[in-house]
């Protein structure tokens, strides 16, 4: 009767269905016999298997489920941050700058001084509002208006400072004599390069882009504008470089202390850099596919192995199942 029970065993088989044959020969070995163990017994035990079976089968069941989700979140993620690469902000110190051009627009008002000083000292004005000495390489040019196509715009350009650890400086006064305006101010700009000014074949058409691509500011009449420049390049997707000006601002009220001054308005500005960093921007992506890859091999290993559980779960089932069955049917047969 015992012998009948028992299955004989594969050489090739694996350790889940081994195990599973020596729960056979061990359920076989105790087959009820009379004075033997009560049924119940029995069925209790291959009942809580059964349970335990399909407890693990929900729960690798759930970690598939866990890793399925886990692929769907790392593929959109990637696939959000190609679409959002995130700014990378990096300053390199200059002991010296490319001098900038500062292109004025002074309308009705004169040019009457422009000098280079250094550690920020500028000397007492000794006859503002007269002619003085102009120590700076200026370029006068006039151009048609980029907006309009129709007006003429006259420019006046300035070579800027470049010795950013002298604090170097350039000062300016303007005069504007007999203005019929309530309120008096002067255009300019800033544009990265004098010198890419001065080798330009075309230098009406280079002052057109430079006024298509860069802000316009103001300084105003019976103050001194001080002005603290800051660079700021920026690296374009297609591989071209943007620079932009950050200014600074600070505006002084200035004492008038000259006779029959009325009518007469003067302007005084002053560029200087305002520290020696060069700020430098970059859309860099975070998404490394490195990373995600392995990641995708992480989860895919797992889901295999979850898999492979799953199917040694269902295979332990049903021998469980043929196993009760054949003890049922064994008992049968004893009790006949």
């Amino acid at each position: 009767m015992l012998s009948d029970d028992v299955e004989p065993l594969s050489i090739n088989s694996d350790p889940a269905e081994e195990q599973v044959d020596e729960d056979d020969q061990e359920d076989a070995s105790s087959t009820i016999l009379p004075g033997g163990s009560s049924p119940s017994l029995h069925f209790s035990k291959s009942c809580l298997k059964n349970v335990f079976s399909v407890i693990l089968l929900f729960l690798y069941l759930l970690l598939m489920a866990v890793a399925v989700f886990l692929v769907y979140q790392t593929i959109a993620d990637f696939r959000e941050k190609l679409k959002h690469p995130v700014m990378s902000v990096s300053y390199k110190e200059v002991s010296l700058y490319d001098a900038p051009g500062i292109a004025l627009y002074p309308g009705k008002a004169e040019l009457l001084t422009c000098k280079h000083h250094y550690y920020d000292y500028i000397p007492p004005l000794v006859n503002p509002g007269q002619p003085g000495e102009i120590d700076c390489v200026i370029e006068r040019i006039n151009y048609t208006d980029p907006f309009t196509n129709q007006s003429k715009k006259h420019a006046v350009i300035v070579q800027g400072p470049q010795d950013v650890k002298k604090r170097e400086l350039v000062f300016m006064q303007f005069h504007l004599n007999e203005t019929d305006q309530d309120f008096s101010a002067i255009d300019y700009l800033l544009f990265s390069s004098f010198q890419e000014f001065l080798h330009s074949p075309n230098k009406s058409e280079f002052m057109k882009a430079c006024e298509s691509s860069y802000s316009s500011w103001k300084f105003s009449g019976g103050f001194r504008t001080w002005v603290k420049m800051s660079l700021v390049k920026t690296n374009e997707e297609d591989g071209r470089e943007a620079v932009e000006f950050r200014q600074e601002i600070s505006v002084v009220n200035y004492i008038e202390r000259r006779i029959e001054a009325r009518g007469n308005q003067l302007f005084f500005v002053v560029f200087e850099w305002k520290d020696p960093f060069i700020q430098e921007v970059q859309d860099i992506v975070t998404a490394n596919p490195w990373n995600m890859i392995a990641l995708l091999c992480g989860i895919f290993l797992a889901l295999f192995k979850a898999a492979d559980f799953a199917k040694l779960s269902v295979k332990w089932m049903i021998k469980i199942r043929k196993r009760h069955l054949k003890r049922r049917s064994s008992v049968l047969n004893h009790i006949s």
